[in-house]
């Protein structure tokens, strides 16, 4: 099983992903698996990739998501640690019900949503990620109303499947997230 370039993979998503919120956060969630990788000495492009790649159907099939991007990454002999990651995100949306089993998959699920909660503060308060205070994401994620269609049980189930609490793991998005634009 192989993993495409992060070209091909940019080719691939260009071709299934035309909003640019999903495509930047796309490139969000790969930068922050790959900082976790790195962090857990794991495989850095497969944890990117895993982020990169985990929402290329929802554009066209929301309603079925993650469930065509899963075929399509057998299909194209991805690897299965990615496919149940990419499975794993969805616990609870549009009938998906497998919980997380490895890190990566705990991983994602803890920062996928995140990623949501840091472009909207962002929005309010347009710093440099690497110049957000933890403090002040915190204080957003547990403010109900703002960014209000992220789903923080999620994310607080990832991280406690992870074995990272919230506040460490907003703190590792702002360093992982320091050379975005």
């Amino acid at each position: 099983m192989s993993l495409s370039t992060r070209e091909e993979a940019k080719n691939i998503l260009e071709t299934h992903v035309k909003d640019e919120y999903q495509r930047y956060h796309a490139l969000m969630t790969g930068t922050a698996m790959e900082g976790y990788a790195n962090l857990y000495g794991e495989d850095p492009e497969l944890w990117f990739m895993t982020g990169y790649l985990h929402d290329i159907d929802f554009e066209d099939h929301p309603h079925e998501h993650p469930g065509e991007s899963l075929k399509w990454f057998k299909e194209w002999g991805y690897p299965e640690e990615l496919i149940h990651a990419v499975e794993a995100h969805a616990y609870n949306y549009n009938g998906f019900t497998t919980l997380p089993q490895t890190k990566l998959a705990a991983a994602l699920m803890s920062c996928d949503e995140l990623c949501g909660i840091f472009y909207a503060y962002r929005k309010l308060n347009p710093i440099p990620y690497g110049e957000m205070k933890a403090k002040s994401v915190r204080k957003r994620f547990d403010e109900p109303r703002f960014a209000a269609k992220i789903e923080r049980g999620t994310i607080l189930r990832g991280c406690e499947i992870l074995g990272v609490d919230i506040d460490t793991n907003i703190a590792n998005l702002i360093k992982f997230f320091s050379m975005l634009k």
